[in-house]
């Protein structure tokens, strides 16, 4: 039986991993919060282990999804990190949305120790992860990627390797950014349909099925209408991730001035309270 670890339980991870094992594989989990690992070898089976080098242990596959760049070098780097429990030859996949740098900077280090490293962030959202759906963009070698995309469909209908690593990361900017301006989109014509007494239900169902369509409007519509947003990717994170990307314009002189605005939208909405919602709560902008 492959022998798989997964750090970090989050709602990404916690389901990732449990599709993991129901697919098979013997899974091993770390997260922080030791309370967690417990609850989902409760659910799911599987191990847990007190530190991530303990979890990668004689693994084939490590899969790790934190929350940014300083998580993923806690969990990797250090005594007690991912790297120094992996053997020669397992391969480190980081889901995390982080910077094509940290990629880099990995990749280098794991190729030193005669390990591998992909960094490889994935979009879908937290239905996406529970529904084993996940589509992931990855950067690193075509013969790694090539052993992982198996392993992988576990949790994900669609994997693509995008180049060198760090090219992943790159590709989930990419994402982001093209998220930001639709659903901005999407909050300015649906408040100008309400304005204009159009009903919600037939408008949708109607330019949904021409050019206009899109993921986030099929799927966030009825929410967005209603003004409610505890449906998906938290704007904390969106904030996060567009951060990671105004960054890399810096570097590549990319001109990024739709998303810079959107961003100061979600900066609004943190500031009157709506941090946690998802990022569908641009609309929330005109409900005043």
């Amino acid at each position: 039986m492959t022998k798989v670890a997964f750090i970090g339980l989050g709602v990404m991870g916690y389901p990732m991993a449990g599709h993991l094992q129901k697919a098979g594989f013997d899974v091993c989990v770390y997260n922080r919060t030791k309370a967690k690992a417990q609850q989902w070898h409760q659910e799911f089976g599987g191990s847990y282990a007190a530190t991530p080098a303990q979890a990668a242990n004689g693994c084939d596959f490590v899969f790790c999804c934190v929350g940014n760049d300083d998580d993923v070098r806690q969990v990797v780097l250090g005594d007690n990190g991912i790297f120094a429990g992996m053997n020669e030859k397992c391969i480190l996949v980081d889901h995390t949305t982080a910077s094509a740098e940290l990629a880099r900077e990995l990749d280098v280090i794991a190729k030193s120790q005669n390990k591998h490293f992909l960094d490889a962030p994935v979009s879908g959202g937290q239905a996406g992860a529970e529904n084993g759906a996940l589509t992931v963009m990855l950067g690193g070698e075509q013969e790694i990627f090539d052993k992982v995309k198996p392993v992988m469909a576990a949790f994900a209908k669609f994997s693509q390797l995008m180049g060198a690593a760090g090219s992943g990361q790159l590709a989930k900017m990419v994402n982001q950014i093209c998220i930001a301006g639709v659903v901005q989109g999407l909050a300015e014509a649906f408040n100008f349909a309400e304005k204009a007494g159009l009903d919600s239900e037939a408008l949708v169902q109607t330019i949904s099925k021409g050019a206009a369509g899109s993921w986030q409007m099929e799927n966030r519509y009825k929410t967005m209408f209603a003004g409610e947003y505890d449906f998906g990717f938290a704007v904390d994170w969106m904030r996060k991730d567009l951060g990671i990307a105004f960054n890399e314009a810096e570097k590549n002189g990319a001109d990024l001035p739709m998303t810079k605005m959107v961003d100061g939208f979600y900066q609004e909405i943190q500031e009157n309270g709506g941090n946690r919602w998802d990022t569908s709560s641009l609309i929330s902008r005109f409900k005043k």
